[in-house]
């Protein structure tokens, strides 16, 4: 019965559902580019440096230093890539380092890698490298240089730096190098301020123990399990390491980044509950025009036997019926615009004029939005739909189940 009634007044019905659609239309789609916008930036401010998860010293986030290490053996890096849903581990020396020549002085951030660890998946400056080369060892004399510190430093490749740092134990320490490439991301920050060193020589600059490292970045296949895994690792880790060590998730050890993130996330979810809100107040006004013009209706029912409890009932069938076929409805009219969303995506640099890559919070980012909606979310709209069109139902019902059988049909 509630089926047939959702069908009397066919143009109101399909109005309806068109509405309750195009709000799922809008509701998955922009969540969908939200979720995929933000996988795209962790994932990329993990692998310029930090990974997923970090394994560093308990203070090394609060007073960033070379001083500042751990010491990890080959058998417990072995041990950490082991656990579920870690992907790759890899030893680095980061910290500050003054670079020099004959023309400038600049300071810059380091990271000392092991190039044989290390590729594109673990660290995204390997697919910035626009002049030179990686390096081909970790044991190599050769340093790698973002396209403006080469500019400031005035060198080319082949060309001598001097790296400065202090080292573990307090004493400046200087070396030498050969710039063997060049970066170009399109982040300023990164650009101006970044460069690479072979592992090896640099930990004997800074005269570290064997095993010893500032950090292990460890890069996962889901970046949404990083707190889970640092639990997990730092359970499983933690004593070997010592009360010195600190295991974090990449929103603990970039809170600018996970700052920014969950503005955005807030964001979108204001916007879900505004369009909830619209669908429910679009159900509400079909669902109360069809119970004031059914009171006569109603009131024979009523007078026939049929309880308010029974008629309430009726009406709430009504309402999930209209959600129910609004999901579906949304699901039609979703479908290819998130097929193309998905797989083609929209270039924003072709749309609006611009070139190169968007910088957001210091992390260098294709200028493509696609949408790849979570499947938590996608079933979290579908249930606020359902959830809206019965709570909009309510009144109606109500209205419904207290009809008085003698008022309604001596008035209508």
């Amino acid at each position: 019965m509630a089926w047939r009634n959702i069908w009397r007044n066919t143009r109101r019905t399909l109005i309806t559902l068109f509405s309750i659609a195009f709000g799922t239309l809008l509701a998955v789609v922009m969540t969908g580019i939200g979720d995929s916008s933000y996988s795209e930036l962790i994932d990329h401010a993990a692998r310029l440096g930090g990974g997923h998860v970090i394994v560093q010293h308990s203070t090394y986030l609060d007073a960033p230093s070379l001083k500042k290490t751990v010491t990890v053996g080959p058998e417990l890096i072995d041990e950490i890539r082991a656990q579920p849903r870690v992907r790759a581990a890899v030893p680095r020396v980061t910290g500050g380092v003054m670079l020099a020549t004959s023309t400038n002085n600049v300071g810059a951030a380091v990271l000392g890698i092991d190039p044989n660890a290390e590729d594109e998946t673990t660290l995204g400056l390997v697919d910035s490298i626009v002049e030179g080369e990686m390096f081909s060892s970790p044991d190599e004399e050769g340093i790698i240089l973002g396209s403006v510190l080469a500019e400031n430093l005035g060198v080319t490749l082949g060309k001598k730096v001097v790296y400065t740092v202090t080292d573990k134990s307090g004493e400046i320490a200087s070396g030498l190098a050969r710039v063997s490439g060049i970066i170009t991301t399109g982040a300023t920050e990164v650009d101006a301020g970044t460069c690479l060193l072979p592992i090896n020589p640099f930990r004997e600059l800074l005269g570290y123990a064997p095993n010893e490292f500032t950090q292990v970045a460890v890069f996962l296949d889901d970046h949404r399990a990083a707190k889970d895994v640092a639990v997990a690792l730092d359970a499983k880790i933690g004593g070997q390491l010592g009360p010195v060590s600190a295991t974090l998730p990449w929103y603990d050890a970039q809170p600018d980044l996970a700052g920014f993130v969950s503005m955005k996330v807030n964001g979108t979810i204001v916007m879900e509950l505004i369009v909830t809100v619209l669908i429910a107040a679009g159900i509400f006004n079909t669902l109360f025009v069809s119970v004031m013009e059914r009171m006569r209706e109603l009131g024979i029912m009523a007078a026939i036997g049929f309880s308010g409890r029974q008629l309430f009932s009726l009406v709430l069938w009504e309402s999930l019926w209209l959600g129910l076929c609004g999901i579906v409805a949304g699901a039609l009219l979703t479908a290819w615009p998130y097929y193309y969303l998905s797989t083609t995506g929209i270039d924003v640099a072709q749309a609006t004029g611009s070139e190169g890559q968007v910088q957001v919070s210091g992390v260098s980012m294709a200028p493509m939005i696609y949408a790849d909606i979570y499947l938590p979310h996608l079933l979290g709209i579908a249930l606020a739909v359902v959830i809206a069109t019965m709570a909009a139902g309510l009144y109606p019902a109500y209205k419904a189940s207290s009809v008085s059988p003698v008022e309604a049909i001596r008035t209508v």
